[in-house]
C-alpha cells in the first residue's frame, strides 16, 4: 500500500506498543500474557495515531521482546496525509477502530499463522521451535478466537489469502482517494 502511494504514508506497528515489563522480575515477566489486549498500552497508540492524523509527529516506543521492556530509544515518525497501522488485536479496541478510515482483517488459517509465528520468532526473537508452539497452543490461539476473530466484522475488507495482493492493494488505494490514478 505504501508503494502506492509514495511520500504520504506514516506507519505505526502496535507490537511497539507492548507495556513495559521492567517492574517485573524476568521470572514474573516470563508469565504475562503477552497475546492479550492487555498487554499493550493502547492509549499510548491511539494518541499518537491521532496525532498523526491531526498532522503532528510522534516518537514510537521500542520494544525489546528478548526482556519485555521498552528500550530508552524510540522512533520518530512525521505526519503524512496517509497513516497505517498494523496489528492483530487492533478491532478489539473500540478507541482504536473510532480512528480508523478504512480497516482490512487478513484471514489467514491457523496452521499458516503458526507457521509464520515460528518463523518471525526464531529469527528476531532468538527462541526456539518448540517454546514457540507451546506459546501458540497456550496463548496465541485462544487469544485469538478471544480477541482477534469475533472483531473480524469490523473491517471493511476481508483478505483472503488466495487474492491478488496487487489487485487488493490497489482497490484499498482508489478506497482511500477515489480520484487517485491506481493503475499503475
Amino acid at each position: 500500500m505504501q508503494e502506492l502511494c509514495p511520500g504520504r504514508a506514516s506507519v505505526i506497528a502496535f507490537d511497539s506498543y507492548y507495556r513495559d515489563q521492567g517492574h517485573l522480575s524476568p521470572a514474573d515477566r516470563s508469565l504475562v500474557n503477552y497475546d492479550h489486549p492487555d498487554s499493550l498500552d493502547h492509549e499510548l497508540f491511539a494518541r499518537d495515531v491521532d496525532r498523526l492524523r491531526a498532522g503532528s509527529a510522534v516518537d514510537i516506543p521500542i520494544y525489546d521482546f528478548s526482556t519485555h521492556t521498552r528500550t530508552n530509544e524510540s522512533t520518530h515518525v512525521e505526519p503524512s496525509g496517509l497513516v497505517i497501522v498494523e496489528g492483530i488485536l487492533l478491532l478489539s479496541f473500540p478507541g482504536i477502530v473510532s480512528l480508523l478510515d478504512l480497516a482490512v482483517f487478513i484471514d489467514v488459517p491457523e496452521d499458516i499463522r503458526l507457521e509464520r509465528r515460528i518463523r518471525r520468532d526464531v529469527a528476531e526473537r532468538g527462541r526456539e521451535p518448540e517454546d514457540v508452539r507451546r506459546q501458540f497452543a497456550a496463548t496465541v490461539a485462544p487469544m485469538h478466537d478471544m480477541y482477534v476473530e469475533p472483531y473480524r466484522h469490523l473491517a471493511h475488507r476481508i483478505l483472503e489469502l488466495h487474492e491478488d495482493y496487487g489487485d487488493v492493494a490497489r482497490e484499498l488505494a482508489a478506497r482511500l482517494d477515489p480520484v487517485a490514478d491506481t493503475t499503475g
